[in-house]
């Protein structure tokens, strides 16, 4: 198989659907002889912040001399983004040979896998290929039933900040969520919890308590911050100092997350010095997570999608542009808190272009538009409500045009397109 053949049949749209329960990657895993099995895991979830924490993971350990494998999800640009082995990304010629192998076992399977199922099995086999030392395994969604939950207990099991989305899945609580994430806590991990609410983290606790294993807890009063621009930001922890370059105040207690797993990891003795730590925050890239790709203009784009990260965002905007109205320049999917959204961030926009990105679950730019003009904002929708990269690109244009900051954000489906065209205009 190729790895056009490859791409073509890993987006086929006639798989499976997601479903509850982990039988069908299990069957699947065990057809391809349980590759997961050779190799050891750090385990992450959240609602919000996992994909950071992976990146500053895997910069980490990369630079602490350790073959390492990284599978975040989604991708932004290329979907080989999904799996990587010391930030590179995996080739055509063995995304086609993975698989190759993986599609013949699926094929013949009654109950055929979904799309990440498979894509779960091509990365276990590809990171057993390359013999790494370390995956940093980023769930897709929830914890529990998650694909990524096939493997045996990780080194580290993580439990990243924790907010209400994919309520429909994952329950309607904070507490339920929580308890869906916590299910990747098997006997035998470590377990590191983000600085979550008090009824959050008793919930970790009583699971990890469960399990027999001990808990990390990273503490946001432990983070001193020193000094911070739109190149990056400068922190004490435990009284030595780090340069992290992704941006707000919630990286830095992804950070502190990021730290305490470290610490966890050197207590069952992996070797993981204090420049390697360093080096590997200063380095980390995370696209579309509050990503300045022009500082003159200012353009930044994030990929944020929930209240979570809209109050995120709207705490960077009072760091990095206080005082300031930006144009948004904004597409969400409908099955978003989208009016939410807008209540978080309108107070930071002069006005929004709207666009519809590109996903069936879209929701379109005339309707989004009338929205946001409903809650008293300026909205101009930039499309007629089917997804069209000409006509993003015209929105980066008219936003460009403004002679504001220009803030993309609102989808990691919008993200990818804006980033590609921004690729054009500015050097990053």
């Amino acid at each position: 198989m190729t790895g056009k053949e490859a791409l073509e049949y890993l987006n086929g749209t006639h798989y499976s659907k997601w479903k509850l329960g982990l039988e069908r990657t299990k069957e699947l895993l065990k057809r391809v002889g349980d590759p997961q099995r050779s190799l050891k895991f750090i385990h992450v979830v959240g609602t919000n912040g996992k994909g950071s924490t992976c990146a500053m993971l895997g910069e980490i350990f990369k630079e602490a001399g350790y073959l390492t494998g990284m599978y975040p999800s989604p991708y932004i640009e290329d979907f080989r983004e999904r799996i990587q082995v010391n930030g590179e990304l995996i080739s055509w010629e063995d995304l086609g040979e993975c698989t190759g192998i993986v599609s013949a076992a699926a094929d013949a399977m009654e109950d055929h896998p979904s799309q990440f199922e498979l894509i779960t099995a091509v990365g276990m086999l590809y990171f057993k290929k390359r013999k790494c030392d370390i995956v940093v395994l980023e769930a897709g969604l929830g914890g529990e039933f998650d694909s990524t939950n096939a493997i045996d207990a990780p080194e580290a099991a993580v439990i990243c900040n924790i907010g209400l989305d994919h309520t429909e899945y994952l329950g309607d609580t904070v507490e339920k969520i929580a308890a869906t994430k916590c299910g990747i806590i098997k006997p035998g991990s470590d377990v590191i919890t983000y600085d979550n609410v008090p009824s959050v983290v008793e919930v970790i606790e009583k699971k990890a308590a469960m399990a027999g294993d001990f808990l990390y807890k990273a503490r946001e009063t432990e983070i001193v911050p020193l000094e911070k621009d739109l190149s990056g930001q400068v922190f004490l922890s435990e009284g030595k100092k780090y340069r992290l370059n992704l941006l707000g105040a919630h990286q830095l207690k992804n950070a502190q997350t990021v730290l305490t797993v470290v610490k966890a990891m050197r207590g069952r003795g992996w070797d993981i010095p204090f420049d390697a730590v360093a080096r590997g925050l200063s380095q980390v890239r995370w696209p579309a997570r509050f990503e300045v790709l022009s500082k003159d203009p200012v353009f930044i784009l994030d990929g944020g999608h929930n209240p979570q990260c809209a109050e995120a965002l709207s705490g960077a905007l009072e760091e990095y542009l206080p005082g300031e109205k930006v144009t948004f320049l904004i597409g969400m999917l409908g099955d978003k808190d989208y009016e939410d959204v807008i209540g978080l961030i309108g107070k930071h926009g002069a006005g929004f272009l709207v666009v519809t990105p590109d996903s069936p679950r879209k929701l379109a730019a005339p309707e989004f538009a009338e929205t946001i003009r409903k809650k008293g904002y300026e909205a101009v929708a930039c499309d007629e409500g089917e997804f069209s990269e000409k006509a993003v690109e015209g929105a980066v244009k008219k936003a460009l045009k403004t002679g504001r900051p220009v803030i993309a954000f609102g989808s990691l489906y919008l993200a990818g397109t804006v980033r590609k065209i921004a690729r054009t205009m500015f050097d990053f």
